[in-house]
């Protein structure tokens, strides 16, 4: 079903999805060190658009590589047009993170706030990501549940790992 100017859609929202999860978790990972560390703002802020900027690109290329093996071709301009929706797409799950980290730098918020409401939205993110995925596909409300609540489970493992890791 997939030719030289269509891919398949469920492939095209899978890599969506798998790109925004992983830049998610990325992000997670990154506002809970600094949170931990006591960053500045400034510092807090460079820190993440740079770690999600080299996620997004890293994954971009991986994915272009990818590509390559498994088709023993380069990629056509539309596929290289889906692949950087895809990676790029994927900033937009943390966008409510720079958001709040704005609201700290104008002096709304102290930085601990902001990098804790980040918190909540990215782990809010992973089950609206994995919702949005799951929604309509044929699965009991178990399966959903289950698929969802996994999610959920891992960012809060996330959390607890870097709390461990960083003495509370």
């Amino acid at each position: 079903m997939t030719d030289e100017n269509s891919l398949d859609t469920r492939e095209i929202r899978a890599a969506r999805l798998k790109e925004r999860i992983y830049v998610t978790f990325v992000a997670l990972a990154v506002v809970l060190s600094l949170r931990a560390h006591g960053s500045e703002v400034q510092e807090a802020f460079v820190t993440l658009a740079v770690t999600v900027l080299g996620t997004v690109l890293a994954v971009f290329v991986a994915d272009l590589t990818s590509h390559i093996v498994v088709h023993e071709r380069g990629p056509t301009a539309h596929e290289v047009r889906v692949v950087l929706v895809s990676s790029f797409g994927a900033i937009t799950s943390v966008f409510l993170t720079f958001v709040f980290l704005g609201v700290s730098a104008i002096g709304l918020w102290p930085v601990e706030t902001a990098l804790t409401a980040a918190m909540i939205a990215l782990i809010a993110s992973l089950v609206l990501s994995g919702w949005v995925a799951v929604r309509h596909l044929p699965l009991t409300w178990w399966q959903r549940l289950v698929a969802l609540g996994g999610e959920a489970l891992l960012g809060l493992a996330v959390i607890g790992l870097q709390l461990t890791a960083h003495g509370g």
